[in-house]
């Protein structure tokens, strides 16, 4: 366990390093042309819309990076319902900093409360049902860590993290299988034998014929790929309680309901990452200037 979070976090810091050297270069010019040296500000992060807030202690991680006597004081958690006017933290400290710092930190906060956002709308309209929203591969490249967790902080769970996390057997790789000459329940079959200990092994199918293959092979986990809703309620009643079901293509807000009505156990939505809107939140900026004796 202390090796996965030694590892999170050091992905973590690589992942603002690269944030911040792309942002400012070879330094900012503007500040540093017009801004006086010393010169103090208090600064405010603000929602400027309704949404889920995630992300904030990553925000300040950005401004401790660039100056470490920043003081940054949040005012609300991860996962906090934000209305519009919500002050979410206060950064206080060298004008200059804060200004490097800002566009970076803003980046994080927006997108990871956007995806926090998108992720409780669909929680919240199957809340009653016994459906679990996951979400999927589809993130953007060096941001998986984070995008995950803002979809936890949304209400959703995480599916798998990385290759190594489960057997999931796609459609191309029966493709590949099925050119050898091997069946759906022979592949599953295999796969179950040759899974590590403690994995599951699920399997993607499109129809009812392949539900049976699965559920004859004992498949984990069986997901039904873009099936209609009708198609998927005649599954559910194929496959036995110890098997899992998951729903997968195509789901959106104005269909996840009808699609956790048919009785799945997991509703899969790669729009959670990948299609996310960000959520408006700015900072505002206010000089300290010294008093004249």
């Amino acid at each position: 366990m202390e090796d996965k979070l030694s590892s999170a976090e050091n992905q973590l810091n690589t992942l603002i390093d690269m944030a911040l050297d792309e942002d400012i270069g070879g330094g900012d010019i503007t500040s540093e042309s017009l801004i006086p040296k010393n010169l103090q500000a208090k600064t405010t992060i603000v929602a400027k819309a309704e949404g889920v807030l995630a992300g904030v202690d990553l925000a300040k991680l950005v401004f401790i990076k660039i100056d470490s006597d920043l003081k940054f004081k949040a005012f609300l958690r991860d996962g906090t319902k934000l209305n519009p006017g919500d002050i979410i933290a206060t950064i206080t400290g060298n004008a200059r900093s804060i200004l490097k710092a800002e566009r970076v930190s803003l980046n994080f906060l927006q997108r990871l409360s956007g995806i926090a956002t998108q992720t409780k709308q669909y929680v919240d309209l199957i809340k009653d049902l016994p459906v679990d929203i996951l979400d999927t591969r589809k993130t953007t490249p060096g941001m998986r860590l984070l995008e995950k967790y803002a979809v936890s902080m949304g209400g959703g769970r995480n599916h798998r993290f990385n290759l190594s996390d489960g057997i999931l057997i796609k459609d191309n790789h029966l493709a590949s299988l099925r050119a050898q000459g091997m069946t759906l329940q022979e592949i599953v079959a295999k796969a179950k034998q040759k899974a590590p200990k403690g994995l599951n092994v699920e399997v993607e199918v499109t129809n009812l014929k392949e539900v049976k293959e699965a559920v004859s092979a004992g498949a984990d986990i069986i997901m039904f790929d873009n099936m209609t809703p009708a198609q998927m309620r005649r599954a559910v009643k194929i496959v036995p309680a110890n098997i899992y079901t998951e729903a997968s293509g195509g789901i959106t807000l104005k269909n996840v309901r009808t699609v956790a009505e048919t009785g799945v156990n997991y509703i899969s939505i790669g729009a959670l990452t990948h299609s996310s809107k960000a959520l408006d939140i700015s900072l505002e900026f206010q000089p300290i200037v010294p008093k004249r004796k």
